[in-house]
């Protein structure tokens, strides 16, 4: 039922807030987490997006907690079904903001500029419990996203790096593919994503290199495509995808195959040549209508400017 939420405690210092937001683009529903100690302190981890139904009933999860005191609020990356309610959870917890420097110009719209205090890479995070999570920058789902590592219950925040029930996007497939190698020498046992399933050992230890290995074969059937002759993305998406795909997942499909070719090109595997562009030939007989007509009128005809695509 879309909407639904429910409380789930992964470890004794992880409480997870789980709500089903109905997207196809990541099945499974979302995840926001509270890290710590109820007793004591807690860090939150995201904010979930925007609908006042998410915030008001993130909100009641943490006074279900005891309103424990929040040392951070930690956001994910600059997507906004990370940070859409930032604005309202911060004027009940009043705690200081962290996440990647990149998204400070977002978020100080949302919160006091001197509530922001950017991340830095690898910087260790602690609160109530004896809790410690080190942060670690992961550009590739988006250049600002940052993952969470907390060693002592060896459970991995992975934001939208790695999701629990399906594939992940991502805006650079280089940079995704060693932010994915560098979370596979953590020792991590379980997965925490923002969305979908949460993953405990032992398929949580191995789930990196289940997306590492996704990764790679995807490149290797994106190269299949183009060795059988087939040169667009279209074209592609129907030899790589099931044909019963669902509608709302396509485009993401298809920002996958072009950030595969994208990774291809950067390595000098493949080579790209842009369109070009024609006027057809209804258009054409209309266009040389109106010239005709507007050399009638005592009018220059327009002139068409070509430009050579890049090879």
């Amino acid at each position: 039922m879309a909407n639904e939420t429910k409380m789930v405690i992964l470890t004794p210092h992880v409480h997870v807030f789980h709500i089903d937001d109905g997207a196809d683009s990541h099945p499974g529903g979302s995840n926001n987490y509270f890290v710590g100690d109820p007793k004591e302190e807690m860090l939150l981890i995201d904010t979930g997006d925007h609908k006042r139904v998410w915030t008001d009933a993130l909100l009641q999860a943490w006074r279900d907690l005891g309103s424990p005191k929040i040392t951070a609020i930690l956001i994910t990356h600059g997507h906004a079904d990370h940070y859409g309610g930032l604005d309202r959870v911060w004027d009940a917890m009043h705690a200081p903001v962290r996440a990647h420097p990149k998204m400070s110009k977002i978020l100080k719209d949302l919160v006091p500029e001197d509530a922001l205090k950017p991340l830095k890479n690898n910087e260790v995070l602690r609160t109530g419990g004896g809790v410690s999570l080190k942060a670690i920058f992961t550009p590739g789902h988006a250049i600002d996203h940052t993952c969470f590592y907390f060693a002592k219950e060896k459970v991995l925040f992975t934001g939208d790096t790695i999701l629990g029930s399906s594939s992940a996007t991502m805006s650079d497939l280089k940079s995704y593919m060693k932010s994915l190698e560098k979370l596979s020498h953590l020792g991590h046992e379980s997965i925490a994503s923002a969305h979908g399933a949460l993953i405990p050992a032992p398929r949580g230890k191995r789930l990196v290199q289940v997306y590492i290995g996704h990764r790679t074969e995807r490149e290797q059937q994106v190269v299949a495509s183009l060795q059988k002759g087939l040169s667009t993305v279209d074209e592609m998406l129907k030899d790589i995808y099931p044909k019963n795909l669902k509608k709302g997942l396509r485009e993401s499909a298809k920002r996958n195959i072009r950030n595969h070719l994208d990774k291809l090109m950067k390595e000098g595997k493949v080579a790209e040549s842009q369109p070009t562009y024609a006027l057809g030939s209804a258009s054409a007989k209309k266009a040389a209508s109106k010239n005709g007509a507007g050399r009638a009128n005592g009018k220059a005809p327009a002139k068409a400017k070509a430009s050579a695509g890049k090879k």
